[in-house]
């Protein structure tokens, strides 16, 4: 027997996208249902990135879901690049008037799982099969099994927030999408560890032997990375072996403050600049990870997601409120246009702070002059800094 719901916007992907998009709609009173082929557990244990710009936090706090953020997250006004041991703190701040914020993303999507449970948002975990159908339609559904039921949702609009890989881009006609993608010839290898972080700010580092980066979660808690080869495994990395490298990377006079211990947690995570074009066909838009992935130096891909969402929720908020579609018409490219500039960005940054084993000898130097120009000019720290922050919406 199939069961048929009735809703809005159907969201697939229980994401802190995909959630953020619901509290935003339901705080206009818009009524929506979450799929997502994992459970709650899952999703709110997915260890991501931590730094939040400016206007993801104005978006946290227009969700109603910023209280804790404030109470525990830490904001920073600047952080330092790294150069076979020089120097140069991009003083955010001073060149922008903005901050961000230290906040993980799991602590991120607790706060929204929180608030959409205590407002009785209606969610379906643990679905394997949904599919977005007649998206051509005025009025699209998307089918799915739940415990043995079989399910139509039928809804006005579907919003992909199931990630690089969901279901929501490969329903979009292949002569339709178009996609543009950068492998990057490494990975990270990442740990968190219950120790303060070495610096009070992050750490972005070039070294001979690879990228480093100093980041943390709270003052008690650090996320460190290195630069490592995608076929290398964590097994190849004991702790011991981890802290000598990263003391390595950062050099003797940072590493003199590296309080080490036992990590709690360790992955090797690829990279990858990814964009698909169009960001809505029919009646599907599709929102973050389903749309782009950016390499997380610079810290962007949550940013860039919420982004996304903030402009999507305006579009169907007038749609309901006031049946204006200009900014749902509109949705694609202005969305495109922002991530174009933040995917040349995390693009840029990648470029200068990596060792890319294809580089001769002429482009090494070109790193060098790179950094030596940054850190003489203040016109070109605010550039890096005025993308740090965060761009404008569009």
């Amino acid at each position: 027997m199939t069961k048929t719901l009735k809703t809005s916007v159907c969201i697939i992907g229980a994401g802190p996208s995909g959630l953020l998009l619901s509290q935003l709609l339901a705080n206009a009173g818009v009524d929506t249902i979450v799929i997502d082929r994992q459970d709650r557990e899952y999703i709110e244990g997915r260890i991501r990135a931590g730094v939040l710009e400016q206007g993801t936090v104005q978006a946290l706090e227009e969700a109603g879901v910023a209280d804790r953020l404030h109470r525990e997250g830490l904001p920073h006004e600047g952080f330092d690049l790294a150069f076979d041991g020089d120097r140069h703190r991009i003083d955010i701040m001073a060149l922008t008037g903005k901050s961000v914020t230290v906040y993980g993303q799991t602590e991120v999507t607790k706060d929204l799982f929180d608030k959409r449970f205590a407002e009785g948002q209606q969610f379906f975990f643990n679905v394997p099969d949904a599919q977005p159908t007649d998206l051509k339609s005025d009025r699209p559904s998307v089918h799915f099994t739940h415990e043995g039921d079989t399910y139509v949702v039928e809804c006005d609009y579907i919003a992909g927030c199931d990630g690089f890989h969901g279901v929501s881009r490969k329903s979009i006609p292949s002569d339709v999408l178009r996609t543009f993608e950068r492998v990057y010839p490494f990975g990270w290898l990442g740990i968190m560890v219950e120790k303060p972080p070495v610096s009070h700010e992050l750490i972005y580092a070039n070294h001979a032997n690879g990228f480093a980066l100093a980041s943390m979660r709270s003052n008690t808690r650090s996320r460190y990375y290195l630069q490592c080869d995608l076929d290398d495994h964590v097994d190849n990395w004991s702790d011991d072996r981890f802290w000598a490298e990263l003391a390595v990377r950062l050099g003797p006079e940072t590493a003199v403050n590296l309080q080490t211990g036992p990590s709690f947690e360790k992955s090797i995570a690829p990279l990858r600049s990814f964009v698909a074009e169009p960001m809505r066909y029919g009646q599907l838009f599709l929102a973050g990870d389903s749309a782009h992935i950016v390499p997380p130096t610079g810290a962007k891909g949550l940013n860039l997601a919420v982004a996304d969402v903030r402009i999507l929720a305006r579009g169907l908020i007038e749609h309901y409120t006031n049946n204006e579609d200009r900014h749902l018409d509109s949705y694609s490219e202005t969305v495109l246009k922002r991530v174009w500039k933040v995917e040349r960005f995390s693009w840029q940054l990648s470029t200068l702070m990596h060792q890319f084993p294809e580089n001769s000898p002429f482009e090494q130097r070109m790193q060098r002059a790179e950094f030596d120009y940054l850190a003489a000019s203040e016109a070109a720290s605010r550039s890096i800094a005025e993308n740090y922050v965060g761009l404008p919406l569009e």
